[in-house]
């Protein structure tokens, strides 16, 4: 099935700028915060796994995993498999980095789940979660009869693109939250890293926003027991 030319535009945008949130939040865990390690004397090493793996794995994986289903060009059941896996490692990225947040949190003394986007982070990998089991389970392994697919495949697309929304609100929440921390700290506010850190957020919302783009203006074939959710 042909990919129509407007969808290929907003995906070209939408790779874009997942490259380019790829690199920003790089360049700010490196450059600005000293790198990435999983055991380390300063503990802030730590907690910079979070930011990425929450980002590059998290969010934009998912956001892929969200249009693979509709911008390849490969059969059904290939697409159906790539949706899922890609889905999977988000799933289990997106795990390790709050692990990484809880670990720097208690190596360091800090209090955990105090703030509105922790409470949040949980709530979204907990619903990613029963997301990714429910459409294993019912469009995929051992999958459930036609009439259970029609019927789950509105819900399961309005859940998904909820919970995606969800994700990429929370992050740049995240963000907005490790700033202020970092400026009570004596962080220049009109600073390179102030600003890289808000760029990252609105670059975050803009891909998240060219992802539903490029998924409707994808062509969407009729619900029949053979359809599967784009998200």
């Amino acid at each position: 099935m042909a990919i129509p030319a407007k969808a290929l535009s907003f995906s070209f945008v939408a790779h874009f700028l997942a490259a380019a949130l790829a690199a920003m939040v790089l360049v700010w865990s490196f450059h600005f915060r000293g790198g990435l390690a999983w055991e380390a004397t300063n503990k802030n090493l730590i907690f910079n796994l979070h930011p990425v793996l929450m980002l590059i794995g998290f969010i934009i994986l998912g956001g892929e995993a969200i249009m693979s289903y509709k911008s390849l060009p490969f059969n059904k059941e290939v697409k159906k498999t790539i949706h899922l896996a890609l889905h999977a490692v988000a799933l289990v990225l997106g795990i390790i980095g709050i692990w990484a947040a809880f670990k720097n949190h208690n190596e360091s003394g800090l209090a955990n789940l105090y703030s509105l986007h922790s409470w949040l982070g949980i709530g979204v990998i907990v619903l990613y979660a029963i997301q990714w089991i429910y459409g294993f389970v019912v469009f995929f392994y051992p999958g459930g009869t036609s009439n259970i697919r029609r019927e789950s495949l509105p819900w399961h697309v309005l859940f998904g693109s909820f919970v995606y929304v969800l994700a990429v609100g929370n992050a740049c929440l995240g963000f907005v939250e490790k700033l202020t921390f970092l400026e009570s700290a004596g962080l220049n506010k009109y600073g390179s890293e102030a600003f890289l850190v808000n760029f990252t957020a609105i670059a975050t919302i803009l891909y998240g926003a060219f992802v539903f783009l490029t998924v409707l203006s994808s062509h969407t074939p009729p619900l029949d027991d053979h359809s599967y959710s784009a998200i």
